[in-house]
Order: C-alpha cells, then structure tokens, then sequence
C-alpha cells in the first residue's frame, strides 16, 4: 500500500512540476481567465488542485508558436519557404532581371560612395 501512495505522490510532483514551468513559459498574453501572476500564485501554493485548474481553465487552448521557437518572428505554421502567397518566379528570367537590377544598384552606390570619399580629400586638402 505505501508504494501505491508513494507512487500516486510522485505522480502528483510531476504534474506539479510541469504546470508550474507551463505557467512560467505561457505569455502573459496568452494565460485564460486569469493573469499570469495569479497563476503561478495558485499553482505554487495550491499544488494539486492549482495544477488541475490551470490545465483546465487557465492553459492556452491553442499553441501560438508551433515548433516551440522563442523568436518573435516566427508568425505560423508554415517555414518561410513553404508559406503560401510567397513570390517564387514564374521563369528563370525574371530572376535574372531582379539580379540585374540588384548588380547595378550597387554598382551606383559603389560610385556615389567614391565620389563622396573624393569630395572629402578634395576638402581635407584645400
């Protein structure tokens, strides 16, 4: 009998224990029905049925980052190569006019910045 209790013990530590770090990691944005402090307040001091309460009632009913990524960018389900409405060109030409484009504007930058560096020895010097 003590090891069905000993058991039953460490079973509720665990439950414990995970809804407690569930609680530090939610977003206070995202707990239900009460803040976040208040929370953890009931889950730390009433273990057993704070733990059922916040999986019932205070636990976010959807996961608003998948994969589990910390990262304020990262806005979905789908990576960014997957995500659908994302420009991929119709022709590998239409790539090449992009790169084009690219190539000559630095290209024009490059020149500016020269000029800009001749402009201030020509300054430096007078």
């Amino acid at each position: 009998m003590p090891l069905i209790y000993g058991g039953f013990g460490l079973v509720l530590l665990a439950l414990w224990i995970f809804c407690l770090f569930d609680v530090i990691v939610t977003a206070e944005e995202d707990c239900r029905n009460l803040p976040k402090g208040l929370w953890i307040m009931i889950v730390l001091f009433l273990p057993e049925v704070g733990s059922i309460l916040w999986l019932v009632a205070g636990r976010p009913q959807t996961v608003t980052r998948p994969g589990g990524l910390p990262y304020k960018g990262n806005t979905g389900r789908f990576p960014e190569y997957d995500r659908p409405g994302r420009f991929v060109p119709s022709n590998p030409g239409d790539d090449e006019e992009f790169l084009r484009r690219c190539r000559e504007r630095a290209e024009e930058q490059r020149r500016a910045y020269l000029e800009q560096q001749r402009q201030a020895e020509k300054n430096q010097d007078q």
